[in-house]
């Protein structure tokens, strides 16, 4: 896995990534040489077709990623994969008529689009079906042997068993506690502590992940330590955890890990960055959602009874409380007989307009009028209300921390996470705030920000 905008990604992705674009630029080069009377170096050279070309070439990536073909790399149904390939092909000869539509001079001639777009389709139906097979089981492939125990290696084994676009393996685990053989998320036992050099010559691991099931046992210092000066790569459970799953694990944290971190706080130049641009995302957001804003404050408006927006207090930076605005998406009367409750699925108390809007995030336009104020951030961990930050912060560790940056519209839990309306979803959802805060940087909100704009093209929104 690599590093990119503070955010793990597979090499196997990346490798498709690149692949793909050479295939699909080929392909259009190709068919310039097959469906164009003139020398095709003159057009692609002298009359604009590379960059032509690059625009195509864009918006078919642009579709894969919109179809989640680089974080589903696996080939499940080849039918399926046919007909995403060809709505992508869709979406980029519409992009091609509005570049038509507003500048001509860029569009690609049409013979060569709809040849090049044949070809670029087969070339990456085959291409798939083959790095899916064969070049995914070699390409970045990393083997974890996980040694000592710890509940902790089971979920990283359950999450890589899950998630095999991570291209991530289990050699295997190492713990007194089972029987060589048993069956483990991922993998299966290999044996005792005690066998640690002889595995690791036997396995071959790329690394090697310690988490002891409990601290008073002796961890392999002298055994460790010579494997890591004979060249081995040697991470602690929760460094590992956070890398493969993109959260910080509250069950193994503890304060010293916090205190003495490196990384953990935002830094004051981020937050200046932050905040920067912030306004100037607020501003131009404002400015081009206004047609939106009025469309759905009538449709609001229309659909039930009650005001548009609706206000409510929430807690934001340091504590501090707030107003926060949305255009109202719930009966009026939502809480009249229970009081403060979280959001749940398939929410009765959602109108039928408020459900669209939720789908496609307009109900949280007025919050840019947060960001506006400085109450709140483009990205940030999600605002609570004070009724549950009460309650939370007596019920889960660290849970305070959260508010030592301000809330924002979308955040790195909306994304990867459901809304939640039990403890061990607040939880979760706690681990990816503290990756965020501990990672915070302007590379990972606009990683962020991206993500989000897919989600609401999607219809991908809360509950």
């Amino acid at each position: 896995m690599i590093r990119l905008f503070k955010v793990f990604i597979p090499v196997g992705a990346l490798t498709l990534l690149v692949s793909e674009v050479l295939l699909v630029t080929s392909a259009f080069i190709f068919a310039t040489y097959i469906a164009l009377d003139v020398a095709p170096t003159v057009f692609l050279l002298y009359d604009g077709g590379l960059a032509r070309i690059s625009l195509v070439v864009l918006s078919i990536l642009v579709g894969l990623h919109l179809h989640d073909l680089y974080s589903q790399i696996y080939v499940k149904s080849r039918i399926v994969l046919l007909q995403q390939l060809c709505m992508v092909m869709g979406g980029a000869f519409l992009t091609q008529a509005l570049i038509a539509y507003f500048y001509a001079d860029m569009r690609v001639p049409a013979f060569v689009m709809l040849e090049g777009s044949a070809i670029a389709v087969a070339a990456i139906f085959f291409w798939r079906i083959l790095f899916s097979a064969f070049v995914f089981q070699v390409v970045g492939r990393d083997r974890l042997l996980l040694v000592g125990g710890s509940p902790l290696l089971e979920d990283i084994g359950q999450y890589i068993a899950d998630h095999p676009e991570t291209g991530l393996e289990i050699a295997g685990y190492l713990d007194d506690q089972h029987e060589p053989g048993i069956a483990l998320p991922g993998g299966k036992t290999l044996g005792p502590m005690e066998s640690l050099h002889d595995m690791v010559r036997t396995t071959r691991p790329h690394r090697i992940v310690v988490g002891m099931f409990e601290r008073r046992n002796r961890m392999p210092v002298g055994e460790l330590l010579e494997l890591r000066l004979a060249g081995n790569i040697i991470e602690e459970a929760a460094n590992t955890y956070e890398r493969v799953c993109g959260r910080i694990c509250l069950k193994e944290i503890r304060p010293s890990q916090l205190i003495f971190s490196g990384e953990l706080g935002p830094r004051p130049q981020n937050l200046l960055y932050q905040r920067i641009s912030n306004m100037a995302a607020a501003v131009v957001g404002i400015i081009l959602s206004f047609p939106i804003v009025l469309l759905t404050a009538l449709a609001v408006r229309l659909s039930s009874p009650g005001a548009v927006l609706y206000r409510q207090t929430r807690v934001g930076l340091d504590g501090a409380l707030f107003t926060v605005y949305k255009f109202r998406s719930m009966r009026i009367d939502a809480e009249a007989g229970t009081g403060a409750v979280w959001a749940q699925k398939d929410d009765p108390r959602v109108t039928a307009v408020g459900r669209m809007i939720r789908r496609i995030r307009f109900d949280e336009l007025p919050q840019l009028f947060n960001v506006l104020k400085g109450e709140m951030s483009i990205v940030g961990p999600r605002p609570e209300r004070p009724e549950f930050v009460r309650a939370l912060n007596e019920q889960i560790p660290y849970y305070r921390q959260r508010h030592c940056v301000r809330p924002g519209i979308t955040g790195w839990a909306q994304l990867n996470y459901k809304y939640g309306d039990t403890l061990e979803d607040t939880i979760t959802k706690l681990e990816y705030d503290l990756y965020y805060i501990k990672n915070m940087s302007l590379a990972l909100d606009t990683y962020i920000i991206f993500h989000t704009f897919k989600a609401m093209l999607l219809s991908r929104g809360a509950q």
